[in-house]
């Protein structure tokens, strides 16, 4: 905008910079920070409240070997919820990739519920995943320190062949597993503290890190 001043000597012409007035219609960015930011967030915050209500409610369970038809049903519901939460796309890629502790199975064989209890493992139990390598390994800790290792073959998007290659006693002694040692896993949940999966024999596991 232009804008003569006038005086007894000489005629000055000034310029003043435009302004423009802001309209009342908000910009994408806006919109998406008022619904789509807040929304997101709303989800992430219902998610982390699911999550904890589903550790809290593994307290005491011995991961799964104390637990009740009541506590299993209860868990299982809580861990389907999570499920449809999950919020990561690639769960076979590199977050996969981890030790992984077992709070919670409901896989017979690993609690070693038809095991004496003095042969049961009373220390944790990891699961350790090299998604890169393709390859795992279920390591026990006191007092018997057994393991076994495996090889994972990609079947879709969240779920793996399983080939156990070795099991061995006390973490020294090898023995080559048959070949009829096999298994299915399915990611169903993945964050960065927190794995969800479920096995071909409809085994639940869940694992921290």
């Amino acid at each position: 905008m232009m804008t003569v001043i006038h005086s007894k000597t000489q005629l000055q012409i000034t310029s003043r910079p435009v302004r423009r007035r802001s309209g009342t219609r908000r910009q994408p960015e806006t919109v998406r920070s008022m619904f789509g930011l807040n929304i997101g967030k709303k989800t992430v915050e219902k998610r982390l409240e699911k999550k904890q209500e589903l550790l809290t409610s593994l307290q005491g369970l011995g991961r799964g070997l104390k637990a009740s038809d009541e506590d299993k049903e209860r868990i299982n519901s809580l861990a389907k919820d999570l499920e449809r939460m999950n919020p990561t796309k690639n769960v076979l890629g590199p977050e996969l990739s981890a030790k992984w502790k077992l709070e919670y199975t409901t896989s017979d064989s690993i609690l070693g519920t038809k095991r004496p209890p003095f042969l049961r493992p009373f220390g944790d139990i990891f699961q350790t995943i090299r998604a890169e390598k393709l390859e795992a390994r279920n390591q026990e800790t006191w007092p018997f320190f057994n393991a076994v290792e495996a090889t994972l073959e990609p079947v879709n998007s969240s779920k793996v062949n399983v080939k156990f290659d070795t099991f061995y006693i006390g973490s020294i002694i090898p023995i080559k597993a048959p070949d009829s040692a096999r298994g299915e896993l399915t990611v169903t949940y993945l964050d960065d503290t927190l794995r969800i999966s479920r096995g071909n024999r409809g085994n639940l596991f869940i694992l921290s890190r």
